[in-house]
């Protein structure tokens, strides 16, 4: 079975990329010989969308299953049409997850684990608000800035 990694360099003792649509590499790794390729990942630093085409590039190359660190919404969505299964929370050396993939350890999620734009701007490996990855500062609309009504006084 043909399936992609996401990866950080371009070999199997690299480590998996937290990302999907952003990731440095695709290995693609057939399970059956562990012969992969790596290829440069083109959507890397596309303004909006990579996700997506990621996803879509995955698809014409005819990948079954994807296992990465994380998947967005719009990414996930377009992997399922397709039928690719994408396993999420992969971490750790691209070889040593294809092996607990081989092994039955790992399965396909039925829904995506970030929020969209997850990875823009962030690079790999930056702790994001709630100990994960990513490069959001975690704040709403009003930024810090005491932005707030604030609660109502007893009058």
């Amino acid at each position: 079975m043909k399936i992609a990694v996401t990866a950080t360099e371009p070999s199997l003792n690299g480590a998996v990329d937290p990302r999907f649509g952003r990731c440095p590499y695709f290995l693609l790794v057939e399970t059956d010989d562990l012969t992969f390729e790596a290829l440069e990942n083109p959507n890397l630093a596309v303004g909006g969308g990579a996700g997506i085409q990621s996803a879509q590039q995955m698809s014409d190359l005819g990948v079954k299953c994807v296992l990465t660190g994380n998947c967005g919404p719009n990414a996930h969505r377009t992997l399922s049409a397709a039928g690719i299964g994408v396993v999420v929370g992969c971490s750790g050396l691209v070889g040593d997850v294809v092996d607990r993939f081989k092994a039955g350890q790992l399965s396909p999620t039925e829904q995506p684990n970030v929020a969209s734009h997850f990875g823009v701007g962030a690079p790999a490996g930056t702790p994001g608000p709630r100990g994960g990855q990513g490069g959001s500062p975690g704040m709403g609309r009003g930024m810090g800035r005491g932005m707030g009504r604030g609660g109502g006084g007893r009058g």
